[in-house]
């Protein structure tokens, strides 16, 4: 007969995505402080962050623009391949979104406007 799996043995989802977002943040080329402005956290709680004394819970509106830029930067890998063409991609004029995308993601709104339009030229590939 199956035992049980122990509670303590799973990953904690809040763990896990604080691991997801600053992997992207690195790949992406997103300075803390600019991680901060996309996820409205403070200077300090992105510090705590990256040293592992700050989890984002996935159900708090921080968790939820981080699970988003978790997702852009997967569209984002997917399409374009490398973490230095995600980069150049992030930086470059983007007459699609009427913007940089690097601009246009330190807005919330901004943030689900691109990572929707990725999603949308990923299901192209």
């Amino acid at each position: 007969m199956r035992q049980p799996v122990s509670n303590s043995r799973l990953p904690d989802p809040a763990e896990v995505l604080a691991k997801a977002v600053m992997r992207a943040a690195d790949q992406l080329g997103l300075a803390k402080i600019t991680l901060g402005r996309i996820l409205g956290l403070s200077q300090a709680s992105v510090t705590r962050l990256y040293q592992g004394q700050y989890r984002l819970d996935p159900e708090a509106k921080a968790g939820e623009l981080a699970l988003l830029l978790v997702r852009l930067f997967r569209s984002l890998d997917s399409i374009v391949g490398s973490a230095e063409a995600a980069r150049v991609w992030l930086d470059g004029e983007n007459l699609g979104l009427n913007g940089r995308p690097r601009d246009l993601i330190l807005s919330p709104r901004g943030l689900v406007h691109v990572t929707d339009y990725l999603d949308a030229h990923r299901a192209r590939v």
